[in-house]
């Protein structure tokens, strides 16, 4: 007996030895991986700083610019030279080509059409898409292209999408404004004519293509300034002389897509 109590003795007294080296080296480690998480967790923050700071620095110049860009358009925007041509529009972009049979109709001839490549197979050719935000409208050709054509679009308040076709063309077109138009412009003390008579000095410019179920029309327009802006009372708007060119590709029945 003595011996067996002996013996578990000195294996307490052998073990109570080592189990304290142990427990210290664990209690260490501990605290060093605590150390290294909170240091960690320090780094991210700093770096999450930093890219929050970059952010806030890189929305400052945006709107810095913007407010430049702001100054510039109201330093350079031209004043109405009258109530009608404050009506159809005011300076966007300055056109270039002048067509000599246009211009000898005292229309400048001037164009802002182009062809480029069209993958939209969900449309015809022949048809016609109004992309109101890219002041673009596309007559869709049968060889995977598109004719590309800027336009002036409807301004605040008169914008509008749907589907249509064209139901009717004309040419040097009669502008007749619409009752409400000419009921809302007069209570701003400006009166509107019943009816205009086709030529160079029409609103409607050299040709009109007139849109199904809807006051709207694709027309050209003596205001050639205007167009690229949101500007009209929701019709679209082109250059005499691209909208001759598209009134000549057009056809009644053909389908018109316009989008905002």
């Amino acid at each position: 007996m003595m011996r067996k109590f002996f013996m578990a003795v000195l294996f307490v007294v052998l073990t109570a030895g080592f189990v304290p080296a142990e427990a210290l080296a664990a209690v260490k480690q501990g605290k060093e991986d605590v150390l290294l998480l909170k240091k960690k967790k320090q780094l991210a923050e700093l770096q999450a700083g930093i890219k929050r700071k970059k952010i806030e620095l890189a929305v400052a110049a945006a709107k810095a610019r913007a407010a430049r860009q702001r100054v510039t358009r109201l330093s350079t925007r031209r004043t109405c030279g009258s109530f009608m041509q404050c009506l159809f529009g005011s300076s966007r972009r300055r056109p270039a080509a002048v067509n000599a049979s246009l211009a000898s109709s005292g229309l400048s001839g001037n164009s802002l059409r182009e062809t480029v490549e069209w993958n939209e197979t969900r449309y015809k050719p022949g048809s016609l898409i109004v992309k109101t935000p890219e002041r673009a409208l596309y007559y869709v050709l049968a060889n995977g292209e598109a004719v590309r054509y800027s336009i002036g679009v409807g301004r605040e308040g008169f914008q509008w999408s749907g589907k249509s076709k064209i139901v009717a063309k004309s040419e040097w077109p009669t502008w007749r404004p619409p009752a409400e138009m000419i009921r809302r412009e007069a209570a701003k003390g400006h009166i509107l004519p019943d009816m205009m008579e086709g030529g160079p000095g029409n609103p409607l410019g050299a040709r009109a293509m007139y849109i199904g179920g809807t006051i709207y029309r694709v027309h050209g327009t003596n205001n050639e300034d205007s167009i690229g802006g949101a500007v009209s009372s929701g019709c679209i708007r082109m250059m005499n002389a691209d909208v001759i060119d598209l009134y000549a590709r057009v056809k009644v029945g053909s389908p018109i897509f316009v989008y905002q």
